[in-house]
């Protein structure tokens, strides 16, 4: 085997920086219920993301470079892969990464790129260690391929783009890690996702409240679960403000079926329960309690 020299060392390491330099205008920062996460454009007005990226159903924001927040609406989510898209009011005027139609391969350098918290374009590069799926993400649900990558990312990289070292697409990163390694979303696959979302309108059904996973204490537990949803914003005149939801509550069921995650609840908004009313298992200053919720549709930005 041949050992890489400075100068092959020093290309390399130019190549890495110009990719993140090329491609870190079409990453931008996803403003959510939770902490800052990532996104990357995906046509003149939508952006790929992750449902764990976005966090809640309204009130989202992105920021595109180094421009002031603009409100984003998110038109629809992919409960098998947790895909998002958001659509912007305006045009954003960046061309999208071009999508990798190679199937990416074990030992393949990757770059990760994301926005910090402070929206400084972030940078995390490895290699492919595993290629493999599919991969359970609930009940009779699973993302057929998913890549495992050796790229150190922080949960600000949710959403952000993983790209091959020609700067195509081959991934969208999420905050999951498996033994280790980052998983990412193969792009091909998440672009389907983005197609059938927008295909479909991304009909879906809205409550208007802002949640966090939240550890359940023992001594608010009322059965042997551990994980729920805190409410951390209610939107006026929601349907959840409607029904006495406020902040500080926290979500157990709803419509009979236990929720821990944004995804859990994400899932359950379809659009076909528009005009249903639900029953929603809540605490509410430590005490249980039961509350009916007419789901809505989302409204337009």
């Amino acid at each position: 085997m041949t050992l890489m020299t400075t100068s092959s060392l020093l290309s390399l390491s130019n190549d890495l920086a110009d990719l993140a330099a090329n491609h870190g205008g079409t990453i931008v920062q996803v403003l959510g219920a939770r902490r800052p996460a990532s996104g990357v454009i995906h046509g003149m007005d939508t952006i790929l993301t992750t449902g764990h990226a976005v966090g809640r159903e309204d009130g989202v924001r992105v920021r595109i470079g180094d421009a002031d927040p603009i409100p984003a609406e998110m038109v629809g989510w992919d409960a098998a892969t947790g895909i998002a898209v958001l659509r912007t009011g305006t045009s954003v005027n960046i061309a999208p990464p071009s999508i990798s139609a190679a199937e990416p391969r074990v030992g393949q350098i990757v770059v990760a790129l994301g926005r910090s918290w402070s929206n400084a374009l972030t940078a995390s590069a490895g290699v492919v260690a595993v290629v493999g799926g599919p991969l359970r993400t609930g009940r009779r649900r699973a993302i057929p391929r998913v890549i495992r990558v050796t790229a150190p990312m922080h949960e600000g990289f949710a959403g952000g783009g993983v790209f091959d070292p020609s700067g195509q697409l081959t991934g969208i990163a999420t905050a999951a890690v498996i033994r280790g390694f980052g998983v990412a979303i193969p792009a091909s696959i998440a672009a389907a996702s983005a197609r059938q979302i927008l295909t479909t309108g991304g009909s879906r059904g809205f409550i208007g409240i802002a949640v966090q996973p939240v550890h359940v204490s023992d001594a608010h537990k009322i059965d042997e679960r551990t994980r729920a949803l805190l409410v951390v914003a209610v939107t006026p005149g929601s349907p959840a403000d409607a029904a006495g939801i406020i902040v500080g509550d926290i979500l157990l069921e709803f419509a009979g079926t236990r929720i821990e995650s944004t995804e859990d609840l994400l899932d359950r908004l379809t659009g076909d329960r528009v005009g249903q009313k639900v029953s929603v298992k809540t605490l509410h200053g430590g005490t249980a309690r039961d509350v009916d919720i007419v789901i809505a549709s989302r409204p337009r930005n």
